[in-house]
């Protein structure tokens, strides 16, 4: 019961994040560093601040970029994850060492690959939606159930709330990072984040990596339990 990792309530996530972020890579492991990208508004917010403060602190010729997930839509899609974080980030730093799009025509197996060689990823960046999806694992689908050995697969919102089919990290995928970190901010997310914490299965209640931080609002965490508040 509890959310899984480490709590930080915040009333700055996208500054937290991008700190966050440049002491991830001043603390890798290699010369170069591997991140996983995000969707959504509260990864754009968090990309924004993150090419404004990096500055020197990064030196993005050694950062290698992939993403969690992807909408199956042009790349140029208002709605692709790449788009938003060419806009929010990759243009504005300048530069990157490689870029890993995720090809949904391609089927899931070459970035299954890529991922197989890379072994572990330093930083996946997720976020949270109101049903309690990560990622583009969504409540009672397909990716939830993949075998272990999956890293990478499609998948579809049962319900259709949310729509086109995705390319996703799997669980196991996710598993590989040494640092997760999940942004959260919005009252609309009070009640999957409290529901979480009470111990009800969501996907997000089982993001596991060697190490899962979640960086949170304070409308976010407005449901949250005392205990819960009290012990970060």
């Amino acid at each position: 019961m509890g959310i899984p990792g480490e709590l930080v309530v915040t009333s700055d996530v996208p500054a937290a994040f991008a700190q966050q972020m440049i002491e991830s890579f001043r603390t890798r492991a290699l010369d170069t560093f591997s991140v996983a990208l995000s969707g959504g508004s509260t990864a754009r917010a968090c990309y924004e601040c993150l090419a404004e403060t990096a500055g020197t602190q990064i030196d993005w010729w050694k950062v290698d970029v992939y993403w969690g997930d992807e909408r199956c839509v042009p790349h140029d899609h208002v709605d692709s994850n790449y788009r938003l974080a060419r806009e929010a980030l990759l243009d504005r730093v300048g530069a990157a060492n490689a870029t890993y799009l995720m090809r949904c025509a391609e089927g899931p197996d070459p970035y299954q690959l890529r991922l197989g060689d890379l072994g572990r990823i330093d930083l996946v960046h997720l976020g949270m939606g109101p049903d309690g999806h990560t990622a583009s694992l969504f409540p009672n689908s397909a990716a939830l159930e993949a075998d272990p050995g999956r890293l990478v697969a499609m998948n579809e919102d049962p319900t259709g709330a949310n729509p086109y089919t995705r390319m996703t990290l799997t669980l196991a995928g996710i598993a590989r990072a040494r640092l997760a970190i999940v942004t959260v901010a919005g009252e609309a997310k009070a009640d999957a984040l409290a529901a979480i914490a009470r111990g009800e299965d969501l996907p997000a209640a089982r993001i596991g990596s060697e190490r899962v931080l979640w960086l949170v609002d304070e409308a976010a965490a407005s449901k949250l339990p005392d205990e819960v508040i009290a012990a970060t």
